[in-house]
Parts: structure tokens; C-alpha cells; sequence
């Protein structure tokens, strides 16, 4: 059976258990997903999503249990949000432990302090959607010569939604809404 294992070091891992089960439930798909903490748990995963949280400790706890190792040699897809976005980057504004699975440079808190938080309407995937904004990064840069990069949503011409490959970063917080549309692709990208 497909397993999609929620990285359960830090963030929304519960908000984003629940609207992946939604998601698995809306397309009737044969999928299981749990939180997960350690390399030998991860690597018993088809696709891992990394929420929100401090990157720098995610990406340390990452390197430290050997998660990084597991996701890149099984090439596991990832789906990041917020500071999931920065660790899939291979460069950010700040020296830290990064996956490095797509080539983007990521600028973390882009969008100010916690009180700096904000919601506004976004289209992705020709449909709008409700983008909750948190601490949140934006991309600063991306291999342009990469074939396989594709842009996905903008905001005010900054881009907060990129693909590469199966890997997937955004810049906000689907999982705080009810709406499972990125849950949805994500989990068809896993399956593909």
C-alpha cells in the first residue's frame, strides 16, 4: 500500500494528517499516512510532507537522524510548506542544515515577524485559493535551466508555489484551510 508520512518533528503535523486524509478520501484513493520521526520510519514512505516550524531545527533533526540520507537515496517525493519550502532548497539567507532536492534559493521570513501574518486570495492550478501567510519565505532565485521546474503561484509577482520534479514548496499554509486542492496533487504526484 502507498504511504504518505507527515514529518512529525515540529509544526502543523496534525493539521496536515487530517486534510490529507481528506484529500486521500476525496480523490477515493488506497492510501495510507501517519506521522513520522526517524530514517527507518521515513523509509518505509512513498511521500513525505514537511510543515511549517524553524527550519533550522527541522533541518538539523533531519541531518542528525538521517532523514535527509533515506529521502534522497529512495528519491522520496517531498511536498514543504514554509519552512518546508526553505529546507528543499539548496540555498537560503542563513547558514543551515538544508535537503537540498530542488534548485531554489529560498529568503525565510520574507514576509516579517508572527505579527506580520496575513491571509490573501492566490490562484494555483487555475483556481483560487486561500493562502495563509506565517513567518513566511519566498523564493528568491530558481535554475531557470532546469526543464523539469515549473511555477505554480505567485503573489504581488513573488513566486510562493514551486515544482521540480515530484518535490513540491510553498511559501504558505494549506493545511490550516479546508481546502485539500495541494493535498490533492500532491499525493497524484506521489502516485504517478
Amino acid at each position: 500500500m502507498t504511504k504518505i508520512g507527515i514529518l512529525n518533528l515540529q509544526g502543523a503535523v496534525s493539521e496536515h494528517l487530517h486534510i490529507t486524509k481528506k484529500a486521500i478520501k476525496n480523490i477515493n484513493a488506497n492510501i495510507e499516512v501517519e506521522p513520522v520521526r526517524y530514517a527507518e520510519d521515513v523509509a518505509t514512505c512513498d511521500g513525505i510532507i514537511i510543515s511549517g516550524g524553524e527550519s533550522t531545527v527541522i533541518g538539523k533533526l533531519i541531518h542528525e537522524r538521517g532523514i535527509d540520507k533515506v529521502i534522497k537515496d529512495k528519491n522520496i517525493p517531498v511536498f514543504g510548506t514554509c519552512a518546508g519550502m526553505v529546507l528543499l532548497g539548496k540555498k537560503t539567507d542563513f547558514d543551515q542544515p538544508l535537503l537540498g532536492l530542488m534548485d531554489i534559493t529560498v529568503k525565510r521570513n520574507r514576509y516579517g515577524r508572527q505579527k506580520d501574518s496575513f491571509e490573501a486570495p492566490i490562484e494555483i492550478f487555475g483556481q483560487e485559493y486561500l493562502g495563509i501567510f506565517i513567518r513566511a519565505p519566498t523564493l528568491e532565485s530558481f535554475d531557470n535551466s532546469k526543464n523539469d521546474i515549473q511555477i505554480l503561484s505567485k503573489l504581488n509577482d513573488e513566486i510562493i508555489a514551486i515544482k521540480q520534479g515530484h518535490n513540491i514548496a510553498i511559501s504558505f499554509h494549506p493545511e490550516l484551510t479546508q481546502d485539500t486542492l495541494i493535498h490533492e496533487y500532491f499525493i497524484k504526484e506521489v502516485l504517478s
